[in-house]
Formats: C-alpha cells, structure tokens, sequence
C-alpha cells in the first residue's frame, strides 16, 4: 500500500480512505483475513515458532549447556556410552519440561480467550465483535464509551466524544475528540482527529478508520516502552532470589569438588563430569517446569471457580494479597439499582422531579450505566412529546449529564448528577407552589436532607434545569443559572451474606477496603451493612488535604474511601502499598483501569469495560465476593504447593550432593558415576512433578504468605545435612559389612539416594505427619512408582549400562532400616524445625 508523505490525519478522509483501500462501510470479511494473513495479527500474536522455542528454552540453562559439550566431547574420546547416556537423559528431563510448560500453555491460552478484550468492526456493511488483535488497517470500528481503540485511527464521525489518553501523552483529564482534520506538524496531543492505540473513549460515539497497527502506531514507535516487562512480582522477585543462592552455592561446590579431584589424582575427565554432575543434581532443574505446571494448575483451578487469570505469576500475589479495595456497586452490593424516590427542594414526593429525571436518563446516549436503566425501568412517564436536540455527556470532572430537548415548542436544559455538582449551577430552586426562591435561602435545607437520606443508605442525585432560547444545541458553558429541580434517591442494597463474606476474609488475613464515589454518609452506611461498627471514613476532599506521606500514614487505618476522585484511586493504592500492604484492587469502570494497573493484584469482572479488563491480572465470571474468597485460597494453595517442590528439591538434592562431594575425597572411586549421577536426578523429581495435584493442611491457606529465602536457607541447611547422615550410614554398611566394590557400592548408593529422596517427599511437604495429612493419590503413586523402579534397575536390563551391578539380599533388609530411620527422623526434625523457625 503506497505511502503518503503527508501524515494521514492532515489528509481529507476520502484520500485516507481511498490510500487505506477501504470506505466508510469498512471491508469484507474476505479483505480483513487476506489482510491478517498478510500482514500477521494487529497486535503481534505469538507466531507458529514459539512451539520451538519452548522446546529449545528447556535446555538453555549453562549448566546444561555444558553438559551438552561434555558430551559432544566424549564422542570424540571414544566414550560413545556416556556421551549417549548424558545426552538420553538431558533429553528426557527436557522434553518433560517441554510437555509440562506446553500443556501449561495451552490450558493459558484457552482461559485467556474466555475474557478476550474485543471491539465492533464493520465487515460488510454490519458491525461484527472481533478480537482487537484481528482488526487490520482499513478495518472501520465502531467506538462509544468504555470501548479500548485496536489501532491508531483516523475518525470518520463522531458524537460528543472525549477520550482518555493518559497512558500516551501523559494528560490527566479526558480530551475532547471530533473529526475535523489538523495540520501536518500538530503535536501528538493536538491531534483531534485520532484515537490512538492502547488508549480509551470516556464518553460519546464514534466511528473510525484504522490507520496504523502494533508497531506502526505511535504506542509501537515508542519501543522501548512496549519492551518493558510487566512489573516484576513479589512470588517471580522470590524465584530470582532463590536462584542467585542456589547459583551462588553451585558455583563454590563445582569448583570446589572438581580441584579437590583432580589434587586426589581422579581422572580429570571423569571429575570434571562428576562435579558438572553435582551440580546439575544440587539444581532444581525442572522448577521453571514446575512453576508453569503449578501456576497453570491453579489457574485451571481457579477457573472452574468462575475465576480467569491473564496474568500467572498474578497467582502467588493473590494469594499473598492482605487488603483489597473495591467499588461498591455490583460487588458489594446487588449493582441493580431501584429508585426509591423522587422529591422536590422541600422534600415532598414530586412526579415532576422525576419527569425531568426520566428525560434525561431516556435520550442520553453514553455510557450505558444502571441508573439510566433503572430510571427506564421504572417507567411511567410520556416521552413522546419531547424530542432530543443535543447531550452534554457525562465526565469524571464535571459529575454531571445533560440533555437538550423539546416539548410544546419549549427548549429545556435537564441536567442530572452528583447533587453538590448540580448545585454549584444552579441559582435558585423550585418551591412545591411552582415558585423558585434564591438557592441561598435553602442550600442548608437541601444539603440536611442529602446527609439524611446517606444515613439511610440512599444515594443521592440532584435534578436541576434551564429553560433555553431557540438553539438546538448545547455545552458545559450552558450548564449556568440553573433552577435546582430535587432530588433522585436510589438503593441499592448490600449482598446477601456479604457482611459473612468480609469477616471470613478478615479471618484469612485480608482488609476489605471500600473505595467509592459515593458521599460520606451512604458509605457509612454500607460499612455498618457489611458489619462494621464503626467504619472509618476518609472523603476525597480531605485526601487532596494530605500529603503523600500522610496518606502512607493514614490509609492502613481506613475502611471507606468516600467521595473519591478517579484520581485519587490510584493514590490510594500506591499508599498502601508503600505501607507495606500486599494490595489488590476490584473495579469494572473506566475510572478504575488506572487504580487497577497498579495494584498488586488488578482484579476486574467479565462485563466490565474493554479497559478495565484490559489493565486486570485476573478476571470474575461472577462479580461476587465469595468468588474472590475462595479464589484467594486457591492462591494460596498454588503457592503452597510451589513452595512443597523448592523445600523437596533442596533438602533431598542438596543432602545427596553434600554427601557425593564429601565421599569423593575419601573414596578411591568416584562415588557414583556422572550418568548415574543425572539419573538420580531425573528419578527424583519425577514424583515432585505431580506436586500441584497435592492438597495443602489449612494451616498454609490462612494467612497471606510471601517468600522468605532466609527460611528456605535453614530448611536446606537442616534437612539436607540430616540426609547426608543416612548416606554416611549407607557407606558404612556398604564398605565395612558388604566390603562392597566400585560397581555395589555406586548401585547401593544409588538406590538408597533415590529411594530416601521419593519417600522424604511425603515427609517435607507438610508440617504435620505424613499419616495425619495425607498426600493426594497421583503423588503418592508416583513416589512408589520411583521407588520400585530404582530398587528393579540393578536387576533389570539397564543395568550394566548405567554401570549397576543386582545387589545382595543381606543388602535390602539394611537399606529398609535405613530409610525407616531416616523418615523417622525427619518427622522428628520437622517438628523442632517449626517450632525454632515457625
């Protein structure tokens, strides 16, 4: 497609159109998919390699690499059984990676495409939803508020139309949109005439042009912030920690072990593997497989729960999570909103109050909401003398929506909104009698009954008109000298149980936090419902009182934010994150995306707006409570079981190695051979692979847990020292009663290591006994499993090229004594353990 020196947003339409090879009534269906199979996905959807490249990602790992060259070098030294060996087996322990992560993957992508973030297209001639990473340039979409934008796009028509571009040029309050072409050199933020990509409409409607997608928009061409990673998460800041240890461990220990061999005069080859070895064994090599297998896991778990994770490594942060804020509407409470009232500046009820309140809410054409509808819903009123000349639509600024009409000829004003909103324009109110006095007179009046019915639970609209000269439109400088007309009371009660629901997940460690627009009295009101007794209340007037650090100080202590600000959302969550607090924030609006994105935890419900979805971690089928509840404890199971592998891994692996490095100093032999050495390793985390079937003691689901490297340190430090005990054990029954050769000696180690490895599994991965919580059935079977294969391998086939010799029967009884003691003994050190570090 050629391209035009002028920028397409200083061209007339049609040449746009016509450059574009498109028109007003958008493609056909036929076009749109040459066009995707052309041009790829508009949003950079993961190619057909990425198959192989997480194949190929499973043996990245330097150690690996290593051993991959060690092994390439035996060919060459005509060590051909060892090479193929080393080889079957970084093979094996990869492709199992590789299944895990992909079937993880998959499972990924089918929950994501349940919450896909979509938009209205044109495609011959009628408007289909598509995802926004199948919209192609040429592709006409149809916008209105709450719509996130594909691509960057020229606009085509537009009503009343403001969008957020925040996240692009950085301007806080919305800007007004229309499309009437600019010049060539207008700055980003002039640009009337386009909606940019990764951005938002507020309000109004629109169709549009794309003009440009993924890395031709002006979001693509400013790359490096397209290549930042997402913020890096409390559970992955733990993964990275812990691999610097283990790293730091491994390194000393390999070359460690490798100089004291080659001083004792072992074979530099064969030490030089060995030590290689040692290492692979002290590694978790499969923990990025199993971390996917878990998160995944959970996130299928999770689902089945009405709960859809986009993001995983979000999991171990919800589990962690310890205060939530949230909206109130439709999470807290029912969301249907019923009017309980309409009443006049006096308070008396007044059907004409709510004449103009169903004027207004019929003809306005933003952002569909529950109010309007209930006002709709409620009915009674004719409207079909009236007739919509124009709509001031509805901004976060000015809390206000009005409506121009006409009835016998007369043009009026209605403007409905948040009641301090109306009054601030209006100069006088009706009286009952139809006469109107100097607001002035009745403010106090007005402003005691708005505090009265907040008490009540109500919140509260003001009504308020104008009656105007003959034009046929309308702007916020026309919302002046207003007749204050009453109020519109609306209810819109608490969940069922929903107090229960707050005290359990008090109970398991998280604060509800209530974050609202609502006024100071109604969410009072809701706190008391929910079962505080006395809720503390912090409004939005006196957070822009506070300074950053005094709303650190102050925002742990408070139960309702009322009265807040969009703005002032985001302000809130940083706060009480920089208090320390694990935070996760629930919201379906526009308003919320900003709040959402920055929270710990971005939680958003399935009929929310493109952008709140867009911004969340995880998305609710089902906007409920109970919902989050028990999704929370599944959190925390997925990071509970997480945690089982590393303390397994390092306790067993790090207590065999302990004891291979030890004895290869003493023995004339190395103690087990390099291949015999990555099959322990291989064997033993077979059975760790089930761990996220396992089921978790309640005692680890109900607080919020973080990482702790410190604990894992000690717990490695304890148990594998307590493993190597038994390996010293094995050594003397082997060398002194056995007087076991080269070969029995390296078979009888082997099998004990393996053996007391699997069984420990059962041991470590609770606090309480192994008899008293019982691990679930795929766990247990595969640990028997490992065990009666490691116990046949000296006697079976492969024996002789693993280098196994069929061991003693005197042997077998020993080995059963062994491992007894050693079980026995571990359950005795867990419970010192726990009792020393907690």
């Amino acid at each position: 497609m050629p391209q035009e020196s002028t920028p397409f947003y200083a061209r007339p339409t049609a040449d746009v159109l016509k450059g574009l090879g498109t028109s007003a009534a958008g493609l056909s269906a036929s076009e749109a998919a040459a066009r995707l199979a052309a041009a790829g996905s508009g949003l950079g959807k993961k190619g057909g390699h990425s198959v192989l490249r997480l194949f190929f990602s499973q043996f990245k790992s330097p150690i690996i690499l290593i051993l991959i060259f060690a092994a390439v070098l035996s060919f060459f030294l005509d060590d051909q059984t060892d090479a193929i060996i080393i080889l079957v087996i970084v093979g094996v322990s990869g492709l199992l990676g590789f299944w895990q992560e992909r079937g993880a993957a998959g499972a990924v992508e089918k929950l994501l495409a349940m919450v896909e973030t979509k938009g209205l297209a044109l495609r011959d001639g009628q408007a289909v939803s598509i995802p926004f990473d199948e919209f192609v340039v040429g592709d006409v979409v149809c916008l209105d508020a709450g719509r996130g934008v594909p691509g960057d796009c020229l606009i085509l028509t537009s009503k009343d139309l403001f969008a957020n571009e925040a996240a692009l040029t950085g301007e806080t309050y919305p800007v007004e949109k229309c499309a009437d072409p600019v010049a060539p050199d207008t700055p980003l933020a002039g640009r009337q005439n386009v909606l940019f990509m990764g951005t938002h409409v507020v309000s109004g409607t629109a169709l549009a042009v794309v003009a440009a997608t993924a890395t031709a928009t002006e979001f693509g061409k400013v790359s490096a912030r397209l290549r930042v990673a997402p913020q890096e998460t409390d559970f992955e800041r733990g993964i990275r920690r812990f691999g610097f240890m283990l790293m730091e461990i491994t390194l000393v220990m390999m070359t460690g072990i490798f100089a004291l061999n080659v001083l004792f005069d072992k074979p530099v080859a064969d030490s030089f593997l060995f030590s290689l070895a040692l290492a692979v064994g002290l590694t978790p090599q499969l923990l990025p497989a199993i971390i996917s297998v878990n998160l995944a896991a959970g996130a299928k778990r999770l689902a089945a729960s009405k709960v859809i994770v986009r993001r995983l490594a979000s999991i171990e942060n919800f589990g962690a999570m310890n205060v939530l804020c949230s909206d109130k509407t439709g999470t807290l409470t029912d969301g249907a909103v019923h009017i309980k009232g309409a009443y006049d500046a006096s308070g008396a009820e007044s059907p004409r109050t709510f004449e103009l309140a169903y004027v207004n809410g019929f003809f306005q054409s933003g952002f569909a909401n529950p109010i309007d509808a209930a006002i709709r819903e409620k009915g009674g009123v004719d409207v079909s003398g009236w007739e919509k000349l124009d709509e001031i639509p509805y901004d976060f600024v000015r809390k206000r929506l009005g409506i121009l009409a006409r009835r016998d000829g007369k043009n009026r004003l209605v403007v409905k909104g948040a009641l301090s909103r109306v009054l601030d324009v209006c100069a006088t109110a009706a009286m009952p009698d139809g006469s109107c006095v100097p607001l002035a007179q009745v403010r106090a009046d007005i402003e005691k009954r708005f505090a009265d019915y907040g008490r009540e639970g109500l919140r509260c609209l003001g009504l308020a008109y104008r009656d105007m000269d003959q034009t046929r439109t309308a702007d916020k400088a026309d919302e002046t000298d207003m007749v204050f007309a009453g109020f519109l009371t609306l209810w819109d009660p608490p969940k069922p149980g929903i107090a229960a629901t707050v005290a359990n997940l008090a109970a398991k460690g998280v604060r509800l936090k209530v974050i609202t627009g609502d006024n100071r009295h109604v969410a009072d009101s809701l706190g008391r419902q929910m079962g505080l007794e006395t809720p503390v209340v912090l409004t939005g007037p006196d957070l822009r009182a506070m300074s950053p650090d005094a709303l650190v100080a102050r925002a742990g202590t408070v139960d309702v934010f009322a009265e807040v600000e969009p703005n002032q959302k985001e302000d809130i969550v940083r706060a009480l994150q920089k208090a320390g607090f694990v935070v996760g924030f629930m919201g379906d609006g526009i308003n919320d995306a900003s709040a959402i994105k920055a929270a710990d935890v971005g939680l958003s419900v399935d009929s929310a707006v493109d952008v709140a979805k867009e911004a969340a971690d995880i998305v609710l089928l089902d906007p409920d409570l109970g919902v989050l509840e028990n999704g929370v404890l599944l959190g925390r199971t997925t990071f509970a079981n997480t945690l089982k592998y590393i303390f397994m891994a390092t306790s067993a692996n790090f207590g065999n190695m302990f004891s291979m490095a030890g004895a290869s100093l003493f023995l004339p032999f190395l103690p087990l051979l390099p291949t015999q050495v990555l099959l322990t390793n291989l064997l033993t985390d077979l059975p760790e692979m089930t761990i996220a079937s396992d089921s978790v003691d309640p005692d680890m689901i109900e607080r919020p847990r973080r990482w702790d490297i410190r604990f894992i340190r000690n717990f490695m430090l304890v148990f594998g020292p307590l493993s190597s005990v038994f390996d010293c054990l094995t050594f003397v029954v082997l060398l002194h009663f056995l007087n076991a050769s080269e070969a029995l000696f390296q078979t009888g180690w082997f099998v004990e290591s393996v053996v007391s490895a699997a069984l420990i599994v059962l041991v470590v991965r609770t606090k309480k006994t192994m008899l008293t919580s019982r691990p679930s059935r795929l766990l247990l079977w595969a640990t028997l499993a490992v065990v009666g294969v490691t116990v046949w391998l000296p006697f079976g086939p492969l024996a002789e090229l693993f280098g196994f010799v069929p061991l003693p029967w005197a042997f077998l009884p020993a080995l059963v004594g062994i491992v007894v003691l050693y079980v026995a003994s571990a359950e005795l050190a867990k419970r010192w353990f726990y009792r020393r570090f907690g």
